[in-house]
């Protein structure tokens, strides 16, 4: 994964920053860089040092990925901060692990899934297979929830209704 900027403009920048004469937003109009690149720059600086700003391979294992969500929620950590302190140079990197985690599950990063996702015959995704049991549970538990839903967009109506009411009386 080839970076849009130089290592070389990437220490410039930073060296301007940390001199403290301009500010994120002056730096971003004079090299023309976004302030969020900037932003992430600095705290890939602050984890890592020099080094965390230097292009990397983007290849990450499973385990490392596992990881690195669960730690982001177990510190209560943006994902920006994440990446950061994991030195992944792109956040939309970790924004994607968070969603395949809760997704799909933790065991999604140990499948190999290159290529996309396999189609059947008449182009439709292939299922997974579960038992009729666990189907019904989500069925119920569906229901359940949906139940849940109705009950509480019905109170809400009656509690607004009321104060609707007491309002108009005064």
């Amino acid at each position: 994964m080839k970076s849009k900027y130089s290592d070389e403009l990437k220490v410039e920048v930073l060296k301007e920053y940390l001199e403290g004469n301009e500010s994120i937003s002056d730096l971003g109009r004079k090299y023309a860089i976004d302030r969020g690149t900037i932003i992430k720059w600095i705290g890939l600086y602050r984890y890592h040092g020099i080094e965390g700003l230097c292009n990397r391979n983007g290849s990450y294992d499973g385990q490392f990925k596992k990881d690195v969500i669960e730690y982001m929620y177990a510190n209560h950590l943006s994902i920006r901060e994440t990446a950061a302190k994991f030195g992944v140079p792109d956040p939309s990197i970790v924004c994607s692990w968070k969603r395949i985690y809760y997704e799909e599950g933790p065991q999604a990063f140990f499948k190999n899934s290159r290529g996309g996702k396999k189609m059947d015959s008449e182009k439709n995704p292939v299922r997974t297979k579960i038992d009729k049991k666990s189907e019904e549970d989500l069925l119920a538990e569906n229901q359940r929830l949906r139940m849940e839903i109705a009950y509480l967009k019905k109170l809400n109506a009656l509690v607004q209704e009321r104060i609707q009411r007491e309002n108009g009386k005064k």
